[in-house]
């Protein structure tokens, strides 16, 4: 990672606890956890379509995402391309009746080597649901396909559910290197606050394949 986007990973933490909190309150059935721990994993019975288990994969070239699938959840997406704000912060997707997710510019694109990072919104106030809704639902397993650019997609398979407070955002685990092509995904969530929520949900994942 160079040392502007290392840099920009460390100003993107703070603009990441911001992120999708306005609008209604949180889902319950997505609350937070206790301590902050991940939701447990799906256990016994036959995996459904959804999900895929992790193996290792070798890393992909640089192919900008256009668009984001997660079956286990409902979403299909487009992927806009997010930026630096003009006081430095991470650029956030538009509160819109169509909302989309968007991939951060300035972290690896999907497949690469490095935590590529995708933000979405948990609720876009007067327009209900965003994209994210029920991002922290996700269990160890499940399958996130990327649609690149060049015409292929990188497939992840999810290790971790993180539901953590904003105070605590582990900024380290995010943003820090990585030696495999890994994705986080990054919403809010838990109690809401005012016009925010109190915690963020992270989703790590890592690439598990890619079609040609």
């Amino acid at each position: 990672m160079t040392p502007f986007s290392r840099r920009a990973f460390v100003t993107m933490a703070a603009a990441a606890l911001l992120v999708g909190c306005g609008g209604h309150p949180a889902d319950p059935s997505a609350a937070t956890r206790p301590g902050g721990t991940p939701p447990a994993s799906r256990t016994g019975g036959t995996p459904p379509a959804s999900r895929t288990v992790a193996k290792p994969a070798h890393a992909l070239g640089r192919s900008v995402p256009v668009g984001l699938r997660i079956p286990a959840i409902g979403v299909d997406t487009p992927l806009m391309r997010l930026g630096l704000a003009p006081d430095g912060s991470v650029q956030v997707p538009p509160i819109a009746a169509h909302d989309q997710a968007g991939w951060y510019r300035h972290s690896p694109t999907p497949g690469q080597t490095g935590p590529s990072v995708i933000l979405g919104h948990v609720t876009v106030g007067a327009y209900g649901d965003g994209v994210f809704r029920h991002l922290a639902r996700l269990r160890h397993g499940d399958r996130i396909v990327v649609r690149l650019e060049n015409g292929r997609s990188a497939v992840f398979a999810v290790s971790s559910v993180r539901t953590v407070a904003k105070a605590d955002f582990p900024t380290d685990a995010v943003y820090g290197d990585v030696d495999r092509p890994e994705l986080r995904l990054i919403t809010c969530g838990g109690p809401r606050s005012g016009n925010g929520y109190l915690d963020n949900v992270i989703v790590f994942a890592a690439l598990s394949s890619a079609s040609p």
